[in-house]
């Protein structure tokens, strides 16, 4: 098994911006994927970007340009760079992450956007 622990969600003021980490942990092999999604109050978890083992991203359309995805091999961590704020990105953010033997979801982090 694999076990994911996000840190850096908070609260910020809109047009700020935040860093999310993830390390991962455990029985690692095989990595296909790892990424972000993320929940908002009275909605379903939805795509943020994720980098594939062969290092293409794919974001979604409304976060392109404001968020990035990286990735750091040695240490099994994935990141996500937020900037540019907006409230609309207050949500629940959950680490993805997938290898040969499944997918593994964090506990999910809070990021509030708000002044």
């Amino acid at each position: 098994q694999v076990q994911l622990v996000e840190s850096g969600g908070g609260l910020v003021q809109p047009g700020g911006s935040l860093r999310l980490s993830c390390a991962a942990s455990g029985i690692i092999f095989s990595i296909r994927g790892m990424g972000w999604y993320r929940q908002a109050p009275g909605k379903e978890r939805e795509l943020v970007a994720t980098i594939r083992n062969t290092g293409y991203t794919k974001y979604a359309d409304s976060m392109k340009g404001r968020f990035t995805i990286a990735r750091d091999n040695a240490k099994n961590t994935v990141y996500l760079q937020m900037n540019s704020l907006k409230s609309e990105d207050t949500a629940v953010y959950y680490c993805w992450w997938e290898q040969e033997n499944g997918e593994f979801w964090g506990q999910g982090t809070l990021v509030t956007v708000s002044s």
